[in-house]
């Protein structure tokens, strides 16, 4: 009923979350436990739903800001919680989530990581020094929560997630040193039974929580190699293991937003979801494009390189997660999109460059004329002969 809403499908990436929405739906029918598999996609499909709802009704720089202001805040709020918390406790704690896709630790440190450029971009935009300073201490306090969960894919997504800030980054070496005595202070606090967490990294061998995600995959990869619509929703069940796994009793998710897609949407699936990682990012890069040409679209360039940040970090911590349908990444998506909607009403609003001055014919030269003669004709080659140019 809003009379500003116009069509949410101008953009690949857009078109291409649909189409991953419609083939969950083809290959519901068809999963391996449909009815365990139901409450999944019923969920899936209701975020997907309001998604387009979302990017029908933001037409306005304003409403897009809010919008990231929803999504740091949201998840922002367990962070600097998190990060408060573990300054108090010394850190001998785990932060864990509050429940839903962020109810663990390694998926609420994931949730974090992605938040953390967007906080950034936000203090960019801020023209008040409170807010400013007040979202440095944020963006401090997030990465102490990150770290404090206690996820080893988390601390490889924030390192992988820093790195490209950092490579990005106009100033490098003020930024570079922030990050390096930051990160230095942060991790010569940590208990003893931190670091042994994270030793496990070097002896993946003889880790059970390891050796069963590798498990996982591999039954991801048989599922989807004998069904072209993968296996459904859930497939932590025993039988499944039992004919897919090459350890049927090691019964475990699939810890992983790649093999997820692929055992339970299939290689279909699998392709459409990298698409829209891949759409999304190449939105990133004309936004950025579009914000170095035109000063009075910096922000655009600004928010897509926090986009790009985001997304790093996502496929980096989420390559040991089973995040694959959890909405922020999707909110993401839609950021870019609203974006280059913005974009494009901004050049249309502005129109298109005037054409360049047609240049004033050069004044005729008048040939000296004599009383009862006749003006001689123009010289070949003369401005006012045929081979002017």
């Amino acid at each position: 009923v809003a009379t500003e809403r116009r069509n949410p499908f101008g953009n690949a990436a857009v078109v291409l979350t649909l189409a991953l929405a419609i083939w969950m739906t083809i290959a519901l029918p068809v999963s391996l436990e449909p009815d365990l598999s139901y409450d999944m996609w019923e969920r899936s499909i209701k975020i997907f739903a309001l998604l387009f709802v979302t990017i029908a009704l933001i037409d306005t720089r304003e409403k897009l800001d809010v919008f990231i202001w929803a999504n740091v805040v949201g998840i922002g709020y367990y962070g600097v919680k998190g990060g408060l918390f573990s300054i108090m406790t010394g850190g001998q704690f785990i932060i864990i989530g509050p429940g839903g896709f962020i109810g663990g630790n390694n998926e609420l440190a994931l949730a974090e990581i992605m938040v953390l450029p967007f906080m950034r971009y936000l203090q960019q935009q801020s023209a008040n020094k409170w807010v400013r300073r007040g979202l440095g201490v944020s963006m401090g306090l997030m990465t102490i929560s990150i770290i404090v969960s206690h996820s080893r894919g988390a601390l490889v997504g924030l390192v992988a997630m820093l790195f490209f800030f950092w490579l990005k980054n106009d100033k490098k070496f003020r930024s570079g040193l922030i990050i390096v005595f930051g990160m230095a202070i942060i991790l010569g606090a940590m208990p003893d039974e931190w670091w042994s967490r994270m030793d496990t990294m070097k002896s993946y061998e003889e880790d059970t929580s390891a050796q069963g995600r590798i498990n996982s995959w591999w039954l991801a990869w048989n599922v989807a190699t004998d069904r072209i619509t993968g296996g459904g929703f859930r497939l932590t069940v025993p039988w499944i293991f039992a004919k897919y796994a090459p350890n049927p009793r090691m019964v475990f998710v699939a810890h992983s937003i790649y093999f997820q897609l692929m055992g339970e949407q299939g290689f279909i699936g699998l392709i459409i979801f990298l698409l829209i990682g891949v759409t999304t990012w190449i939105n990133g890069s004309r936004m950025i494009r579009a914000g170095r040409a035109k000063p009075e679209l910096k922000w655009a360039a600004e928010l897509g390189g926090m986009v790009h940040a985001s997304m790093i970090g996502f496929a980096v911590a989420g390559a040991f997660l089973s995040m694959a349908y959890f909405d922020l990444p999707y909110n993401v998506m839609a950021m870019t999109a609203v974006s280059l909607y913005l974009i494009a009403r901004h050049a249309e609003a502005a129109g298109m460059p005037a054409a360049l001055p047609v240049p004033k014919p050069l004044p005729v030269k008048r040939q000296p004329t004599v009383p009862g003669r006749k003006p001689l004709p123009p010289r070949a080659g003369s401005r006012t002969g045929p081979n002017r140019t």
